[in-house]
């Protein structure tokens, strides 16, 4: 089995990977935990590659490295890359979205989810994205998920994110179309 590093300190979110890649014959460890790589990158593409390249030249080992945030077209794509730094809380991240979207009536938004593997040395072996399409909820719904969760709502199912179960959300999420695209492509890369 092949080690692949997860380039992050989060064990919710090796978890989840794990969740995606279970019989792909990789074996998903964490990041050293004094690792650190500052997400600079301007995209979701140039901050899961910068995550994945600069892991596996610090480990040697092939590295995987997703970004992903929420993209509201009422507000030119905020927050964007800074989904997960808009506020110090999930819920302080939701209440200011809601307020800064106040009464507008285009609610389009959109999850986006890249991921990234590098080679040992550094180089981009694979990427994909994954998104998807949906409407910002006035007030939070579902208990289930986190983040922005309770406030994206799938017109198509007609669930918020946080009422969908873990293997519904997994299926249609960002993540999961991203994950989708990565399997198909994964047996190439050895």
């Amino acid at each position: 089995m092949t080690k692949l590093v997860v380039a992050t300190g989060n064990p919710g979110k090796l978890k989840e990977m794990q969740a995606y890649l279970v019989d792909s014959g990789w074996e998903l460890i964490l990041k050293p935990e004094e690792l650190e790589i500052e997400e600079t990158g301007e995209t979701f593409v140039a901050n899961a590659c910068l995550k994945a390249s600069q892991v596996a030249l610090a480990t040697g080992n092939w590295s995987i490295a997703d970004d992903s945030g929420l993209a509201v077209d009422a507000l030119n794509g905020a927050p964007g890359v800074y989904s997960a730094r808009y506020a110090d809380s999930d819920t302080e991240r939701i209440n200011r979205l809601l307020k800064e979207l106040k009464n507008e009536e285009n609610r389009q938004a959109q999850f986006v989810c890249v991921v990234a593997i590098a080679r040992p040395d550094g180089a981009i072996a694979l990427q994909t994205e994954g998104i998807c399409h949906g409407e910002i909820l006035h007030t939070p719904q579902g208990n289930g998920g986190f983040g922005y969760d309770p406030i994206f709502y799938v017109p198509e199912q007609h669930l918020s994110y946080a009422e969908m179960t873990p293997e519904m959300k997994r299926s249609i999420s960002h993540r999961g179309k991203a994950f989708t695209e990565l399997l198909q492509k994964l047996p190439n890369l050895t």
